[in-house]
């Protein structure tokens, strides 16, 4: 029995998703990138809201099986729309378990790459 950590809702404030990159290498493609952890017993279904300067989208659903780890592009989500791209946006991740948000985010625009990473703002 593996005790859960984290809590069940995230924020990340600072999101954006370039339209360009410098490469057409998948691992290079800029991104904007949420991981998330379940170290419980069980799964962990997660919803994710974004917030632009309009209304918000969502939300955007996975799960997070027992004792394994996400790391979900938001580059990848299309259900119920796509992420607009060279727009700002900040997200609230909720699940229904304790889980662990780390943000992390590659801008490729020029050939020498820039990598943010952070854990996201967590409450109970």
């Amino acid at each position: 029995m593996t005790h859960a950590i984290g809590s069940r809702r995230w924020a990340i404030a600072d999101g954006y998703i370039p339209s360009s990159s410098a490469s057409d290498d998948p691992a290079l493609v800029s991104h904007e990138s949420a991981c998330v952890l379940n170290t419980g017993d069980t799964p962990a279904k997660v919803e994710i809201t974004l917030f632009f300067s309009r209304e918000p989208a969502g939300p955007f659903r996975f799960t997070v099986a027992a004792r394994r780890t996400v790391h979900l592009r938001f580059n990848d989500l299309d259900d119920p729309e796509p992420v607009p791209r060279d727009t700002p946006y900040a997200s609230l991740i909720e699940a229904d378990t304790p889980v662990v948000v780390q943000q992390t985010r590659l801008d490729s625009r020029q050939p020498s790459h820039a990598l943010l990473s952070t854990i996201a703002y967590c409450q109970d």
